[in-house]
Order: C-alpha cells, then sequence, then structure tokens
C-alpha cells in the first residue's frame, strides 16, 4: 500500500505532520478528516524523499552519530521489533533535525515498499558501501538484527580507533600552539622593548641579540607578505591534492618514513581486515566484500594494492598470494590469512589481524605521544632560552662596564 506524507491542523490549530498508508490520496485526506483534522498537504512519499534528499546532500552523519544510530536500531530489531516501528521509535528519539529527516525518509522509502538496503543506498554520503552490502546480506539472510549488531560493533570499533588517533596529537598540538604564543610574545612585545633601551646605550651589542634583532625586525615587516604566502601555500596545495595522482604520490611517500609510515598503514590495515571479516562472515562473497573494503582504505597506494588483489582472486588467484604481491600489507595479514583460506575460516582470522591491528596502533600512537610530549618541551624551551640570553647577554655587558 503506497505511503503518504502529510501536514495538517488539529483541533486547537496545532500544526501536525507525519506518515499514512491509504490507497491514493484522497483515501488519505479522508481519513485524515475522519480523525478531527484539517489537511493542509498531501504528497506521495517519492515527492517528499525529493525534498528531504535535496536539503540533505550537503551534509552527512558523523561517525560518532552513525554508531550510535545503528547500535539503537539493532538494539530494537534484536528486542522483535518490526523495522518500520524501529524506525518510528528512533525519529522520535532523535533531537538532531538533520538525523530526523534522514530517518523520515528512510521510514518513508520503506513504507512505500523498498528494502531497507534500497532505502539507505539514497543516502551514500551517510551509508557507505560496506553499510549497504551489509544490510542487504542481512535481509537476503533473513538475519538482518544479527547483522546489524555487528555492524554497529564494526562502527563502533572505527569511532574508537579514530578517537584514539585524533586524541593522540591533541596534547602536542596544544604544546605547539603554547609554544608560538610565547615564541610570539617575546620577538614581537618584550625584545622591541628592550632594544630601545640599548639602542641609547650606543653600545656594540652581541652578536646573539643583534641576530635575534634582525630577525624580529624582519617578522615584522614581513609578517603581512608571508601570511598571503601561507594563505597562497595551502590554497594551492589543496588544488594540487585534488588530482588522484598528486594524492597518490605523496601517500606512498607517507609510507616510506619511518614513523609515519607504519602508523598509515596500521590504520588502512585494521580497517580493512576488519571490513573484510564483518562482510564475508554475513555471507557477502569476496569479491564484493573487496570491492566494500577497498573504500575503507584511505591510502591510495594501498587501495590500488587491494583493487590489483581482487582482480587477481577473479582470476583464481588466493587472497594471501594476491595481497603479497605488492609489499604494502603488513606480514602478519598475509600469514593469518593463509591460515584462514586453509582452515575454512578466513573471517575468524581476519577479525583476529583487525584486533592485533588495532592494538599495534594504539600502543604505538601511545608511544609516540610518550615521545613527542618532551621533545616539544625540549625545543620550546631552547627557543626561550636563546631569546632569553639574547636579551641578558648585552644587560651583564652594561653592568661589567659600569664596574
Amino acid at each position: 500500500m503506497p505511503a503518504f506524507h502529510y501536514q495538517a491542523l488539529d483541533a486547537a490549530g496545532k500544526q501536525q505532520s507525519g506518515i499514512i498508508e491509504a490507497d491514493s490520496a484522497r483515501n488519505a485526506r479522508n481519513q485524515l478528516r475522519d480523525s478531527g483534522l484539517f489537511v493542509l498537504e498531501v504528497e506521495t512519499t517519492t515527492e517528499q524523499n525529493k525534498k528531504v534528499s535535496f536539503s540533505l546532500s550537503r551534509r552527512r552523519l558523523s561517525l560518532a552519530d552513525l554508531s550510535l544510530l545503528l547500535r539503537q536500531l539493532a538494539t530494537l530489531l534484536e528486542a522483535g521489533l518490526p523495522l518500520e516501528q524501529s524506525l518510528s521509535v528512533l525519529i522520535e528519539q532523535s533531537s538532531n533535525p538533520y538525523q530526523h529527516g534522514l530517518l523520515a525518509a528512510i521510514r518513508a522509502d520503506v513504507l512505500a515498499g523498498q528494502t531497507l538496503a534500497q532505502a539507505v543506498s539514497r543516502h551514500p554520503n551517510d551509508f557507505p558501501e560496506l553499510h549497504r552490502a551489509l544490510i542487504k546480506a542481512g535481509e537476503a539472510s533473513g538475519e538482518l538484527d544479527t547483522v546489524m549488531d555487528k555492524l554497529a560493533t564494526y562502527s563502533e570499533n572505527q569511532h574508537a580507533l579514530q578517537q584514539k588517533v585524533g586524541l593522540a596529537f591533541v596534547y602536542p598540538a596544544i604544546v605547539t600552539a603554547v609554544a608560538i604564543l610565547i615564541v610570539g610574545g617575546l620577538l614581537f612585545y618584550v625584545v622591541p622593548q628592550v632594544v630601545s633601551v640599548f639602542e641609547q646605550s650606543h653600545q656594540q651589542l652581541p652578536l646573539l641579540t643583534r641576530s635575534l634583532i634582525w630577525v624580529t625586525s624582519g617578522l615584522a615587516a614581513a609578517w603581512p607578505y608571508l601570511l598571503v604566502l601561507l594563505i597562497a601555500g595551502v590554497f594551492g596545495a589543496r588544488q594540487m591534492l585534488k588530482q588522484e595522482s598528486v594524492r597518490a604520490g605523496l601517500h606512498r611517500k607517507m609510507l616510506r618514513v619511518p614513523v609515519l609510515g607504519r602508523l598509515i598503514q596500521g590504520v588502512n590495515t585494521a580497517r580493512m581486515a576488519s571490513t573484510l571479516s564483518i562482510l564475508f562472515g554475513s555471507g557477502v562473497p569476496l569479491l564484493t566484500a573487496l570491492s566494500a573494503a577497498s573504500g575503507v582504505v584511505g591510502n591510495l597506494p594501498m587501495r590500488y594494492a587491494l583493487d590489483e588483489a581482487a582482480r587477481k582472486v577473479r582470476e583464481g588467484v588466493s587472497l594471501s598470494r594476491a595481497l603479497a604481491v605488492s609489499g604494502l600489507f603488513p606480514p602478519v595479514l598475509i600469514h593469518l590469512i593463509s591460515s584462514g583460506e586453509q582452515s575454512g575460516k578466513l573471517d575468524v582470522m581476519l577479525n583476529r589481524v583487525a584486533k592485533q591491528q588495532e592494538q599495534e596502533v594504539g600502543g604505538f600512537v601511545s608511544t609516540l605521544t610518550s615521545l613527542l610530549e618532551p621533545i616539544l618541551i625540549l625545543i620550546m624551551g631552547a627557543v626561550v632560552l636563546v631569546i632569553v640570553l639574547a636579551i641578558l647577554m648585552p644587560i651583564i655587558s652594561m653592568n661589567q662596564l659600569i664596574k
């Protein structure tokens, strides 16, 4: 039965809106009038969804919001609630206008006879290919609640990994910002005042002090040009990075950096292994799972290697051998995938790889943060020491002359 979105006024003059099922728009209006409502507008859910999709086209759910939404939906489905009722509960609970509109559009499509996979496919910005493939597999197998639980767990793990990596660099960023403010205050406020006193004495200033004065004067005179140059550089870099070939070259060089490359490899390997595990374990064909996993790999050379591996798997090569050719994936991934292929437990081994890589990335980030903190403090202390020495050396010389 078709579904219609309506807007109406109740007996108190308060505006009401919602979705009603009826054979036609006329029957929908009659049902609303019988309910004591004054009908303002009745339109099919297809027309309504076109408006909603246009208004939502430039926005998307954050990973945190998506994780919470999937967990709530999985819980409701596991409790035995029908899909339409579960979506209605989520709509009522949603306080985010964007999320409310998104859920309303999905529910309207479901009421119009579409599957949940078809409904979420209309919103690719919010539901990546992985989510769409898993939901489709869950509906096909009749285990949508179980698959949604796996998907919610996956999204929560990805959000936790993202937070772990992001928060690890918050403290170094704060230390760097404070250092810049302190050095800037010393150079542009303290040093000019002290220099004016020295110039009145007509004494030969030490080389360190003269160098500091030269740097300060140069920055004071050139900062507008430096600002323009910085803005132009950032804009130019962004334009260049829009070209896939430039990004691929940069990503390839980043993989070769001793510390950063290991972190990038670990994060992308964890994402890929976790995605393959949950998809293959839910009954999705391996080639389809590889295509979806390619979308979660952010490093372009590793993504190209995964696409090439999928092509070789299609030709009959084992996944472990296909991945080993590029040399971009950790040996532990190759060995465990090979064991999984031989034992018939590929999804279990992939899940083990994902957990191992996530733990390794967590430990690596903690170690890196522990090293960055004292290094940044030492650098800031050295810069401040040089400035203080440049200021104190003339003062000490003047005191010696007075004596």
